[in-house]
């Protein structure tokens, strides 16, 4: 079967963002300007965090996992897509195709489980912080970031694993700028109502579990710190905020795609840009300008950099 893939579909063609030239035009300018800030401010986030001693505690080594990770998501299909926008004819090979299905499901798990990390670094913060160094030690980091990279990679698998072994007689239009799971099913020369919702249920789950597992964790923190003081819920939502915002914004599209699909092209497109663009933008964003530590560092690079002239 594999044969058979190689041998009658060697490529696909991908259809991008709109027909029209101006508009791929003022895409290319937007996106690519996106992307640039993307990586330069995951890579500067990283690299802030691994510099300042200030910053050498388990939320800011999740924190720099976080834009290692969302750089990572970004680069899979953001410089294709920028690429395709200035060609007539948008083709990505099978290999291609399969290896971006793979590496956005690496990513994409991978991030999940740094989130609800993230969300468990709060929780002791908040609820046990008498316990916090002892809990959240250098060792347990590490094992959760590498616990994120295994689960990422064994969700990943499991899909590419079926996708692979399609056969594709054609058609071969994808209507997106990428390659991904339920568009390249619908390319399948088979019924594929079935596994669309079997590849639905394996994205399900882990975006389910990881959900759950979030809102468990957030209410558990305010009803805790509620209990203390009137105030506390409020302080506690107001240091999770930005927390729960980048959750908001990551799960809200991976929802929509892959547990419960609108089908509608023009909103999976959107979602799908929103997805691998906009949120790799916010979330440096979110947490460099909404957190006092990460002003703080930035002023004390400031003035050295200052000094240093």
């Amino acid at each position: 079967m594999a044969e058979l893939n190689h041998s009658t579909v060697s490529e696909f063609v991908l259809l991008g963002l709109c027909d029209s030239w101006e508009l791929q035009i003022f895409f290319f300018i937007f996106i690519f300007m996106f992307y640039l800030i993307i990586v330069f401010g995951n890579i500067f986030i990283v690299m802030l965090v691994f510099t300042d001693p200030h910053l050498h505690s388990p939320m800011y080594f999740l924190l720099a996992n976080l834009s290692f990770v969302d750089l990572c998501l970004s680069s899979v299909t953001t410089p294709k897509m920028i690429t395709d926008l200035l060609k007539e004819n948008k083709t990505i090979s099978f290999g291609g195709c399969m290896c971006q299905v793979f590496f956005v499901h690496l990513a994409g798990g991978c991030e999940m489980v740094v989130l609800v990390a993230m969300a468990y670094d709060r929780y002791v913060a908040i609820c046990k912080p008498l316990h916090y160094t002892v809990i959240m030690s250098q060792r347990k980091c590490i094992f959760l970031v590498i616990l994120s990279w295994i689960i990422g990679f064994v969700h990943s698998v499991s899909q590419l694993v079926v996708i692979v072994e399609l056969p594709f007689c054609g058609p071969r239009v994808i209507n997106s700028f990428f390659c991904d799971i339920p568009l390249v099913i619908e390319l399948a020369c088979l019924e594929s109502y079935f596994l669309e919702i079997l590849m639905n249920c394996d994205s399900g789950v882990l975006t389910f579990i990881s959900f759950i597992l979030l809102l468990i964790s957030y209410i558990y923190i305010l009803f805790t710190v509620r209990h203390h003081s009137k105030d506390g819920a409020f302080k506690a939502l107001s240091t999770c905020t930005a927390h729960i915002t980048v959750v908001v914004l990551y799960f809200g599209p991976c929802i929509l795609i892959y547990v419960w699909p609108l089908n509608i092209p023009s909103v999976d497109k959107f979602l799908a840009v929103f997805y691998s663009v906009i949120t790799p933008l916010l979330n440096p964003a979110i947490y460099t300008f909404r957190n006092k530590e990460m002003k703080v560092a930035l002023r004390r690079l400031k003035s050295q950099y200052v000094c240093s002239k």
